[in-house]
């Protein structure tokens, strides 16, 4: 099944956490999921949300497994010729989402301990020397790249100084029709 749900109460919740006997502990299973969600469906969620009376904390634990979300804006174009927005597609591996009896929401990935890196053998060590120093031939190389890298730098000195000038016209250009904009 692509969600699971599982409210544990009473006593039998002790396990999870003290406050989970009075108020339940709520566990979420998420797997193999995939959506597409409108941007406005998103934003206009504020409202559903708002309560004036404050609840109870639920602890809860939220686990999402190889799930795949695509965000598209469904909002008016400002510009009727552009192509519109890309979607956004959030792809999740594993990430498990963690409400403790302080009313904290933690985000952890996947599992709670860190993976240490694997022992590097003795042949693929790099001795300290070699990255400190560089090896003999080396500086006459770099000594004849200089001037080659100066004339690459000054082709981008140019390049920029050309898109500097192409964005201050398209601004002036812009500014003729709307006065008021702002970039």
């Amino acid at each position: 099944p692509e969600v699971c749900l599982r409210l544990e109460a009473g006593p039998a919740a002790a396990v999870r956490s003290p406050l989970a006997v009075q108020n339940g502990f709520l566990h979420v299973l998420v797997h193999s999921y995939t959506a597409e969600l409108f941007m406005s469906s998103l934003t206009n969620l504020g409202p559903f949300l708002e309560d004036e009376i404050i609840p109870e904390v639920i602890p809860m634990e939220i686990e999402v497994v190889d799930a795949k979300i695509t965000l598209k804006d469904d909002s008016p174009r400002v510009y009727p010729t552009s192509p519109g927005p890309v979607p956004v597609t959030l792809a999740v591996d594993h990430i498990v989402v963690k409400r403790r009896d302080d009313g904290v929401f933690y985000l952890t990935g996947e599992g709670s301990q860190r993976e240490k890196p694997e022992s590097v053998s003795e042949e693929q060590k790099v001795p300290e020397r070699a990255l400190a120093a560089p090896a003999p031939g080396t500086r006459g190389l770099q000594l004849k790249e200089v001037p080659e890298l100066q004339r690459e730098l000054q082709t981008m000195k140019i390049a920029l100084a050309e898109a500097n000038m192409d964005k201050a016209r398209l601004l002036q250009e812009i500014r003729k029709y709307n006065p008021l904009f702002q970039l």
